[in-house]
């Protein structure tokens, strides 16, 4: 029990700790706020600029979400086609991964002139960033599938789509959670991104206005509220997965 309570917390002393080190460094070295913020100058930001921060936030959260839903549809879809066919997996998968490879971040001006600025490059950029972990895991989980344990099933009258949607699917929901952890910062990334070169609001807007002004402070605190937003839905995931999968769990759960 004490050693559970210690990994519960462990994250949290981990983050006081740096933040008292990077103050302490920011106090003693007198390092200039315009070059690198201390803490506590981040977080006086955070208050004097808070309507502004959460009106920018607001608008980086919902967009990621629509760009993060349209990549779990995608990816799922998708990862079921793939997994589901070793042809579709021979043809498909290898031209995932060279496009994986490319930068998303060159994708923005194309959706710029595709969409103009808006939500539409931030939205497409989240997604074309986030759908791949989550595709690539459905698809493992399906295609990994146990062949001695889909002949038992061949055998007891099973056909291919029950074997798939009966076993391979529930199989997979481990792996779904794992990559909806994963896409979701990701997601987060893209709007971000996409935010600094083609919108007029959002977090990624914010930082770049906050820099041009030399408000580190703020800038900072923009860093800060992205990788809060971040961190909750990686939190969320985690409770769901561990409250829906807990058989694929069982071994933690038992130390």
């Amino acid at each position: 029990m004490h050693q559970k309570t210690i990994e519960r917390w462990s994250p949290w002393f981990l983050l006081v700790a740096s933040i008292l080190i990077w103050q302490f460094v920011c106090t003693a070295f007198n390092v200039s706020e315009f070059i690198f913020p201390s803490p506590m100058r981040i977080w006086n930001q955070l208050v004097e600029y808070r309507g502004t921060i959460a009106a920018h936030a607001w608008r980086t959260y919902w967009v990621t979400m629509a760009g993060f839903g349209l990549a779990i549809v995608v990816g799922v879809l998708l990862g079921f086609v793939i997994g589901s066919s070793r042809i579709a997996y021979a043809a498909v998968y290898p031209l995932m991964t060279a496009f994986n490879a490319l930068p998303k971040a060159a994708f923005v001006p194309i959706l710029v002139v595709w969409f103009g600025i808006g939500i539409g490059p931030a939205i497409l950029t989240s997604f074309l960033i986030s759908f791949f972990p989550i595709m690539v895991n459905i698809a493992t989980g399906l295609a990994t599938l146990e062949p001695e344990l889909e002949d038992v099933l061949r055998v007891l009258g099973a056909k291919r789509w029950d074997v798939l949607m009966k076993v391979g699917l529930p199989r997979s929901m481990p792996y779904f959670f794992g990559s909806l952890k994963v896409s979701i910062t990701l997601a987060f990334v893209g709007t971000t991104v996409s935010e600094m070169t083609a919108a007029n609001e959002g977090i990624g807007y914010l930082l770049i206005s906050a820099g041009s002004a030399m408000q580190m402070g703020l800038a900072f605190g923009g860093l800060v509220v992205v990788g809060a937003m971040a961190m909750i839905m990686y939190e969320l995931f985690n409770y769901i997965e561990h409250h829906t999968t807990g058989w694929a769990h069982r071994g933690s759960q038992n130390n």
